[in-house]
């Protein structure tokens, strides 16, 4: 017989609504964070379709990649020509490097072909503004012709007349007929001779706000709709850069395109700063969100081939003045030196730049204090009016995060940047994370985060957590999601909010919890009481029920002696391990090993530089503690476990190396935020239901008059795994007291609108 249904639960929340309660809370909590990484600019944001428009790829980018990939020598109908680039009299010495085209034998046409990126993707009756420098040293004057080809014929043809022997712009828009997804744009001579080519560039025309030159107008929407608060650019890592002439300079990123300074992107690929400075603040304001920039804090990253590197102290004062420069290029009048070039651009009003983050997980060395602290000196005395927000490392817990934090209490820095990708346990077993943090000291921008994962239930301990970042919004400033977009085929970090290839565009069910969260977002938290709501969640123990696995770490490792002792519950492992070869040392797997919950004690691992302990909760691994070290080739090591209870002893030679507490505490599977809009007055009741079960919220509004007869209540629920599902919106009838379903497995935000009054 098929079994009855359960009986739904019923939970009330009683929110507080009379008018002394509650307190303010952060408007700008919910942001966004992009960078460039898995080509979210250059092929993806960046609405240009002409790969490598500049010739400026290099091996410096990728060892196969050289100043013609992408293109390709077209001979049409008997012509006959070459090409290759060439660095004599440059179209600007930032971009030194052009292309030379020589036609021997005209034919049809002799020219080049680019390929974009993954292909050029056109739409039937869609127009495309061309544009191309061009010069013939010969003095003599010749057109060009500018073609849309594809499988089934050419798209669209203009006719470029008067290339002469200087540098010339020239521009035309193309009409494409038909609709193809791998086009090609073709550049073609029909006369005997030489032609010098660079900057050759395709945009659509239907940019985002029709901006010439602008960004991909889906992708833009997609982050337009998330409501962000605020936008944080230019990264992450690319901010500060693997070594110090790879650092993000923003005057490069500005003015011309001729005369911006294309680099390569620490990811692995190349920027062509065509989405600099000015384009990052521009879209802002036309979002509405909040700029942040980041700028490196005289260091690049600590993982550059011989560690960290500081600008020189003699170059500092230069380094300095460049980043009260951007504040003035951001706020000057424009009148201003730096903020007469904003006006230039298109922009003569200020961008109201409130936020500059300063370094970005940086490693507290003394080279990073010292070169921080002259630059946080010298906004304070000449822009205290912009929040400077300091770093603390890669991961909320560990060496840098305290060095980190205790600097910036030292310096007086007014808010501090955490990050932190764990698992969705992990979070709901942190909720509580800011309820105890020092409201006097600096306030929290959490900026990069995810749960590792783009299921629902990453989904969910995501807007769980959100909700405890609101319900701390009086010390937690602001949050963001990081990556913001990832290219299908060309991801270098998983998991990632948007998703997209040439012509769609995929929002995952994180960004749908992101959104909601955003939408509907509130400036005063009030308090609220629970009864009858579901216990927590008991974690899994990873330290039983399995066994022990010896990996090598992208090396060659021996092990030998391996013995294991066990009692009733607690047990030692003891093991003798050498590396033969590699740069990495050896790792050891212990607990469930069969599941996706156990610990992992890497030996020389992170290129050799450390002996991190890591629990794997879900089938992702994370740090619990990172202990810096190296292990030595050849050299045997004696190596032992010792799990007692939850504490939990790794030795290496009699020395130990970790003593460190399982975290058993439960996972907060139901979760509420309540805060109130004070734009519209709305009152909004979010509620994560991680159980099994379907509940009824009793929802009591105390101390409100005339509630609003309709409130509007947005769900996004479905199977825990689940990797695409979309919220959807209905009316919920209300009063002073009402019931909301709360399905199994769900996010759910009601908002109710400004009612009349409040006792």
């Amino acid at each position: 017989m098929p079994r009855p249904p359960r009986p739904t639960r019923r939970t009330t929340i009683r929110v507080d609504m009379s008018a002394d309660a509650g307190h303010p809370i952060s408007p700008d909590v919910f942001g966004a964070f992009f960078e460039d990484i898995n080509h979210a600019a250059d092929g993806g944001l960046y609405a240009e379709l002409v790969q490598n428009r500049s010739f400026a790829y290099s091996r410096d980018d990728r060892p196969e990649w050289h100043a013609l990939t992408a293109w390709e020598l077209v001979e049409l109908g008997g012509g006959r020509g070459s090409l290759r680039t060439d660095t004599a009299a440059p179209l600007h010495p930032a971009n030194p490097r052009h292309a030379v085209l020589e036609v021997t034998a005209p034919g049809e046409g002799v020219g080049l072909v680019n390929h974009g990126f993954d292909g050029i993707p056109v739409e039937a009756g869609a127009s495309y503004r061309l544009s191309l420098y061009a010069r013939r040293p010969e003095g003599e004057q010749a057109p060009l012709t500018v073609r849309l080809t594809g499988s089934r014929g050419t798209y669209a043809e203009a006719v470029l007349d008067g290339v002469t022997g200087s540098w010339t712009r020239h521009e035309t828009v193309l009409v494409s007929a038909a609709t193809d997804p791998d086009a090609r744009l073709l550049v073609l001579a029909t006369t005997p001779g030489t032609v010098h080519l660079d900057l050759v560039s395709l945009f659509p025309t239907a940019t985002f706000r029709g901006r010439p030159g602008g960004l991909r107008a889906d992708l833009a929407q997609a982050i337009a709709d998330l409501k962000p608060k605020f936008l944080r650019f230019p990264g992450g890592c690319v901010a500060h850069g693997l070594g110090l002439g790879n650092m993000y300079r923003w005057k490069d990123t500005i003015g011309p395109l001729e005369a911006r300074r294309p680099q390569r992107n620490l990811w692995g690929y190349h920027q062509s700063a065509g989405l600099g400075y000015f384009e990052y603040f521009q879209f802002c304001a036309d979002i509405g969100a909040k700029p942040l920039p980041v700028v490196a804090a005289g260091v690049c990253c600590q993982n550059t081939p011989g560690g960290q590197h500081a600008v020189p102290l003699d170059e500092m004062p230069a380094y300095v003045q460049e980043i009260l420069d951007l504040v003035e290029y951001a706020n000057g009048p424009a009148d201003s030196p730096w903020g007469a070039r904003r006006a230039e651009a298109g922009h003569p009003e200020p961008f109201g730049l409130e936020y500059l983050g300063v370094g970005n997980e940086d490693e507290i060395t003394p080279a990073f204090r010292e070169r921080f602290a002259l630059i946080h000196a010298a906004l304070a005395e000449r822009h205290p009016e912009i929040t400077v927000i300091g770093t603390s490392g890669p991961a909320p817990r560990g060496r840098d995060f305290e060095a980190g934090w205790e600097f910036a209490r030292k310096t007086g820095l007014a808010m501090v940047d955490e990050h932190g990708y764990l698992s969705p346990r992990w979070f709901l077993q942190n909720t509580d994370r800011y309820d105890g943090y020092d409201r006097t000291g600096p306030k929290v921008y959490l900026g990069e985060w995810a749960s590792m994962g783009s299921t629902l239930y990453n989904a969910l301990a995501e807007a769980a957590y959100l909700n405890a970042l609101e319900r701390n919004g009086d010390i937690v400033a602001l949050s963001s999601y990081a990556p913001l977009l990832a290219k299908s085929g060309h991801t270098q970090w998983t998991p990632d909010l948007i998703h997209f290839d040439n012509t769609s565009v995929r929002l995952t069910v994180n960004y749908h919890a992101h959104r909601m969260h955003s939408v509907h977002h509130g400036d005063v938290y009030l308090p609220h009481t629970l009864t009858g709501a579901p216990d927590a969640a008991e974690p899994p123990d990873g330290l039983r029920g399995g066994g022990v696995r010896l990996d090598t770490v992208n090396t060659l490792a021996e092990y030998a002696d391996l013995r294991v002792s066990c009692g009733e519950a607690d047990y030692t492992i003891d093991v003798r391990a050498r590396k033969t070869g590699g740069e990495e040392g050896f790792r050891i797997a212990f607990g469930a090993v069969a599941t996706g919950d156990h610990y992992l004690w890497t030996i020389g691992g992170w290129q050799n530089k450390g002996m991190p302990l890591q629990r794997v909760c879900d089938g992702r691994a994370e740090d619990v503690e990172w202990v810096p070290g190296t292990v030595e080739t050849g050299r045997w090591y004696d190596i032992r476990v010792e799990v007692a209870g939850s504490r939990i002893r790794c030795l290496l030679d009699g020395a130990v190396i970790h003593d460190v507490e399982d975290d058993r505490r439960p996972l907060r599977t139901f979760s509420v935020s309540t805060v109130r809009d004070s734009a519209t007055g709305d009152v909004i009741v979010k509620v994560v239901n991680l159980t099994p079960d379907e509940i009824t919220a009793d929802i009591r509004l105390v101390g409100a008059r005339q509630p609003a007869a309709w409130a509007t209540r947005t769900v996004l629920a479905g199977e825990l795994s689940a990797e695409q599902a979309a919220p959807h919106s209905s009316p919920l009838p209300t009063s002073d007291a009402f019931d909301c379903p709360l399905p199994a497995h769900s996010f759910t935000a009601v908002r109710i609108p400004a009612t009349q009054g409040s006792a």
